[in-house]
């Protein structure tokens, strides 16, 4: 099933929507920032019912940054947000009040002893494992003098960044009616995702992932699927991905586009570097090749029910003459 291609919405034919943030030139920000978000994103762990493939921890890309969404807390809610605007975490609580925490050079120790200082003058307790997930060493957030770097100018071009893909994976979403996510932002291995499923239960996981438990993976990798997004390395300026789960036989060697994209037998899984996507032609249209055809190299070799599971998310639209009277 092919849907027609949507309009562009690049800032120009050359991608200017779309900045360039070499991975070198901010890998210690980028550290940084991911301990951060981990902070964060475990306030929506330790509060939020399970859903399916922990699809309760995520975070959003707003017009100004990254949010939990609302988070539930007693018989109220908060949330909380990275505005890369004006580089600032805000804590808003139901009850009306709210705290700030600023974004700017610090160590994860100093910025996660404000967190809780805010939390607490909102009456939040806040109660999960003090340290992170999937990476190795895995430093006590209280602890971590290790990452202290903040480049303002380079979290603002990299939640760009998130914005665009944003943008282009949401489109792609539209056109699957089976079970898929939400286009959200995993702090975990700080990408952004979406992901697709056949319907059908997958094998178990086998885990592995870093001061992470096996149990973990095999929840989040329960069903059978195919997933893509996009995080701030695997290339020159970050790279889109691509995989299946169980990866089917042929998946490898299936022939995707645009041309830079390739299989990662390191990674398991299909790259487009981001820079690729920037300085292409026309940006949205590069990334959507990408996108739908690593998905056809999931759905085809695994034998998913595409008729059933695809529709053309433009479907409802009719020309004014055919839904006004005459």
């Amino acid at each position: 099933m092919s849907f027609e291609n949507p309009p562009s919405a690049s800032a120009s034919p050359q991608g200017a929507a779309w900045p360039s943030l070499r991975v070198a030139d901010w890998t210690e920000t980028r550290d940084t920032l991911h301990m951060w978000a981990q902070i964060v994103g475990k306030l929506r762990l330790a509060h939020a019912p399970l859903v399916n493939h922990w699809w309760q921890v995520t975070l959003y890309v707003t017009p100004r940054g990254l949010t939990t969404g609302a988070v539930p807390y007693g018989d109220g809610a908060f949330d909380a947000e990275f505005d890369f605007v004006e580089h600032r975490l805000t804590i808003r609580s139901s009850s009306g009040a709210g705290r700030e925490v600023a974004l700017e050079p610090k160590s994860v120790a100093a910025f996660y002893a404000e967190v809780m200082q805010a939390l607490r003058a909102l009456g939040i307790d806040a109660a999960f494992q003090r340290r992170p997930n999937e990476v190795e060493p895995s430093i006590p957030f209280a602890e971590d003098e290790q990452h202290s770097s903040y480049d303002a100018a380079a979290a603002h071009l990299f939640w760009r960044q998130l914005l665009q893909a944003n943008r282009v994976l949401g489109r792609f979403r539209a056109e699957f009616v089976g079970k898929v996510s939400p286009v959200h932002f995993f702090w975990g291995a700080m990408d952004l995702a979406c992901t697709r499923f056949s319907g059908r239960p997958a094998p178990p996981h086998p885990g592995g992932a870093p001061n992470c438990g096996d149990w973990v993976m095999v929840e989040g990798y329960s069903r059978e699927l195919s997933s893509c997004g996009f995080w701030p390395g695997g290339g020159e300026e970050g790279a889109f991905y691509a995989y299946a789960y169980p990866e089917p036989d042929g998946f490898a060697t299936h022939p995707v586009r645009p041309a830079d994209a390739f299989y990662s037998t390191e990674n398991g899984q299909f790259l487009l570097p981001y820079e690729a996507v920037r300085t292409a032609r026309d940006p949205d249209q590069a990334l959507t090749e990408f996108l739908r055809t690593t998905y056809e190299a999931a759905a085809e070799h695994g034998n998913w029910d595409r008729a059933a599971l695809e529709s053309d998310p433009r479907r409802w639209e009719r020309p004014a003459a055919r839904t006004e009277p005459s």
